[in-house]
């Protein structure tokens, strides 16, 4: 250590700092209850890289002068989470397709000259898990029932409509479902993609469903939570539930093992979304087994 070039131990990381240190981080509000910083800082040491991530809370008022800080203070980048997705859109001086057609942004880039440009990695995360857990599958996904029609519901079925796969989505309330599928089928004009109400479309929906994805915030306090689903509407073995949910073992999820389908819980698209970021942000391929087991420590997921 010289004394031209201090370095200064984070407590509670094994992370110095230094005058060249590029820091990311991620702005939301409230944002202390987020795993992002152990993914990133675990994957940032396994590659040697002088990076540090952190959490950046930002009451929605401030926002504005958060992101603009973003550059003056040297940051390669930043994710965004809850609530400011849709609000960071128009600080942003350029954004990619998908950022565009979701209306919502995860991913900050600060480029060399100081632009900004929005991303939106979620739908590629939700598409790079499942593709890696359905590797051995036999048969091709060609139909999806999505449940929810929020935020996460949009990108995945983005996600999967670019794909070419044909999706229903179902509701409670049937406008939300329309207006997103409207949203995509703007986005992508030979989308396959329909709305139904929820519960009464569950039975026909879902006898025809490859994969069934619970985009939904149901099943995130376990059993106290309500159910998604029908429990009158059977599972097949042949099918594929994915829960974008990882910190527990959902009731969608038990239910749908006891019914012999390959269930699958949301915490590689965390990964993978992730390791999209840091891709963009560091120009290097993400360490994703390290990034997994960051996660698995911090949460004790079992999958």
């Amino acid at each position: 250590m010289t004394t031209n070039n201090p370095q200064y131990l984070i407590p509670n990381t094994r992370l110095l700092i230094t005058g060249a240190t590029r820091l990311t981080g991620v702005i939301g509000w409230p944002v202390g209850h987020s795993l992002s910083p152990a993914m990133h800082n675990a994957a940032f040491a396994a590659l040697g890289l002088d990076y540090v991530y952190v959490p950046l809370p930002v009451p929605p008022t401030r926002i504005g002068e958060a992101v603009r800080g973003l550059v003056a203070l040297g940051f390669a980048g930043a994710n965004v989470t809850v609530p400011h997705k849709p609000a960071v859109l128009p600080l942003m001086d350029d954004l990619t397709p998908i950022a565009r057609a979701l209306a919502a942004v995860n991913t900050i880039i600060v480029r060399p000259d100081g632009s900004l440009l929005g991303d939106n990695t979620d739908g590629y995360g939700f598409m790079a898990d499942l593709q890696s857990q359905i590797a051995n599958r036999k048969s091709q996904i060609e139909q999806v029932l999505v449940l929810g029609a929020g935020g996460a519901a949009r990108a995945i079925v983005y996600a999967l409509a670019e794909a070419g796969t044909t999706i229903a989505v179902v509701n409670r309330t049937p406008a939300r479902a329309a207006e997103l599928c409207q949203t995509v089928r703007r986005a992508l004009p030979a989308a396959v993609v329909s709305a139904h109400p929820f519960p009464d479309a569950l039975p026909e929906l879902a006898a025809r469903a490859d994969l069934i994805v619970n985009a939904t915030s149901l099943g995130l306090h376990g059993d106290a939570d309500a159910l998604p689903w029908n429990p009158a509407v059977p599972f097949r073995a042949d099918q594929v539930v994915y829960d974008l949910i990882y910190n527990v073992e959902t009731p969608l999820l038990k239910l749908a093992a006891a019914g012999g389908a390959q269930v699958i819980d949301g915490l590689g698209m965390l990964v993978h979304q992730g390791a999209r970021s840091f891709e963009l942000w560091t120009g290097q391929k993400a360490p994703v087994d390290v990034m997994f087991e960051a996660l698995r420590r911090e949460t004790g997921n079992r999958y």
